[in-house]
């Protein structure tokens, strides 16, 4: 043994090897050396650029949520601005002064009208672009009494499309900054700032009657979140408990104000958050009934798209650090800043016309239930078919599909077009493969029957293409890649793919 061993250590292959190996040692050694020393001088370089704590520059403590505490000391205008405010919502101002500001308002509503606004209550939930220029609408128009949630700071970035924020604001809760800056427009507006996250198990105390649950109910709730997480919850929380919401799909890399619309969520088009938002809600029996602000601009060669993190970003680790809250977004979302205050506005219209009653025209729902009985009434005659081709009694046979789970098949997985043409009408759903066993029918319980179908083996069709798909691939034996194109094949793997990741919150 120690012969072979003597051997080896000789030979010229494992010297070579032997050298290489010592050589990449080295080398990585002397790499990941020369990146600690260079992070070692950037940290000590960027400590010796930070000033001594003295009278001149001075700490403080953050908040959990990365925002300046205390405030920083008001201005002498900011004094004289806020002691007004005080006094005016103590009920120390002049009604008159109040009615002069608001004359054309009321002139618009009427009198009956205007008195609704003005003692009506709203929650804003998110006070980025959307939000802030939504708020400032509604405080100038005569809403009384205005809740602010957002866990966030203003960013020297946001400053493009934020409706009220300065430069002085940097660093400050975007709460105390939309409350500070509209006091000195509409100094008797009564504010609720909550400087937290919105979270699905607090929403009973964040949502809460005006006065800490003492007072009225909240009017509307306006939902200006953009994590599509937090979105969902909020909406399914006013879904559930009959509070009236209305929320701003994504206004991010749009740049045409005239493709934006109102309309239930069930009718909103081209625009990503909305689909995915309308995905989800549907997961949890949630498929209309909540009025959305979307932009039906298309994306195009040119226009502005969601920017990738640098490749240096994913080799340092987990993305997810880089966000400002966990399952936060953490790409950089291009945004037109005239865009977020069109958005803002038209969801404040919104909210004034619903809750003055002034007549007006929101989009409904697409309607369209008697076309999903009638695909799931085709579906259902399909799978008999089948059964009968296959020597099997189709008598008494059930499927495991309703007509909401084709409702979401339709409009979420496969955007309402054949996977096949891409056309939007006479649309059916379809197995795309036969089953490998043959077996279509289960019958373990007794006087029960049921097809083996899940929603993962269905595709959307025109009634045209599913009758030869039918024909040569359900009854015929042929696989799909033989009948159809390689673009066809991928884009149902897609969609199969999106519908197993959605399907896990079912």
């Amino acid at each position: 043994m120690s012969s072979w061993f003597e051997r080896q250590l000789s030979s010229h292959q494992f010297q070579l090897a032997a050298t290489a190996l010592v050589s990449g040692v080295t080398v990585a050694g002397l790499i990941y050396g020369g990146q600690a020393i260079r992070r070692k001088v950037a940290v000590e370089e960027l400590k010796a650029s930070i000033p001594p704590l003295d009278e001149e520059h001075q700490a403080q403590r953050l908040t959990d949520f990365g925002a300046a505490s205390p405030l920083p000391s008001a201005t002498r205008e900011e004094e004289r601005i806020a002691a007004i405010a005080h006094r005016a919502q103590q009920g120390d101002y002049d009604e008159e002064l109040v009615n002069e500001q608001l004359t054309r308002t009321a002139s618009f509503l009427t009198p009956p009208r205007f008195e609704k606004l003005r003692s009506s209550f709203v929650i804003v939930v998110g006070l980025g672009g959307v939000g802030s220029h939504c708020t400032a609408a509604l405080a100038r128009s005569g809403v009384s009494h205005i809740r602010l949630i957002d866990f966030d700071q203003v960013t020297l970035s946001s400053l493009n499309r934020h409706a009220v924020a300065t430069l002085g604001d940097v660093g400050t809760p975007k709460v105390q900054c939309v409350r500070k800056r509209l006091e000195a427009v509409v100094p008797w507006v009564h504010w609720e700032c909550l400087n937290e996250v919105w979270r699905e198990d607090q929403g009973e105390r964040l949502l809460a009657n005006w006065s800490r649950g003492k007072g009225q109910k909240p009017d509307y709730v306006v939902d200006a979140i953009d994590n599509i997480d937090s979105k969902v919850e909020l909406l399914k929380y006013c879904h559930q408990h009959g509070l009236k919401v209305v929320s701003s799909m994504g206004a991010g890399c749009k740049s045409d104000p005239s493709r934006i619309f109102v309309g239930d969520i069930s009718a909103s088009i081209e625009d990503p958050l909305s689909r995915t938002t309308r995905r989800k809600l549907r997961l949890s029996g949630i498929s209309e009934g909540i009025p959305v602000v979307f932009s039906t601009e298309k994306p195009g060669l040119g226009k502005a798209q969601l920017l990738p993190l640098p490749d240096e970003e994913f080799l340092k680790g987990k993305v997810n650090e880089l966000s400002v809250l966990p399952d936060f977004r953490a790409r950089i979302l291009p945004v037109l800043g005239t865009m977020p205050a069109v958005f803002g506005y038209t969801v404040a219209n919104f909210v004034i016309l619903e809750m003055t009653g002034y007549p007006h025209e929101a989009g409904a729902g697409k309607g369209r239930d008697k076309m999903y009985d009638g695909i799931l009434s085709g579906l259902q005659g399909l799978e008999e078919r089948l059964a009968r081709s296959g020597g099997q009694d189709p008598i008494g046979l059930r499927i495991p599909v309703s007509k909401e789970d084709v409702g979401y098949l339709i409009e979420e997985v496969f955007r309402g077009k054949s996977v096949v043409s891409g056309l939007p009408t006479r649309l059916v759903l379809i197995r795309w493969r036969a089953p490998k066993d043959g077996t279509r029918i289960d019958e373990q319980w007794h006087g029960q029957k049921y097809s083996k179908l899940r929603l993962e083996d269905l595709v959307c069709m025109t009634k045209e293409e599913a009758a030869m798909h039918e024909k040569e691939v359900l009854k015929g034996g042929k696989p799909p890649e033989v009948m159809y194109d390689v673009d066809v094949i991928q884009l149902v793997e897609r969609r199969r793919q999106e519908e197993l990741h959605y399907g896990s919150y079912r």
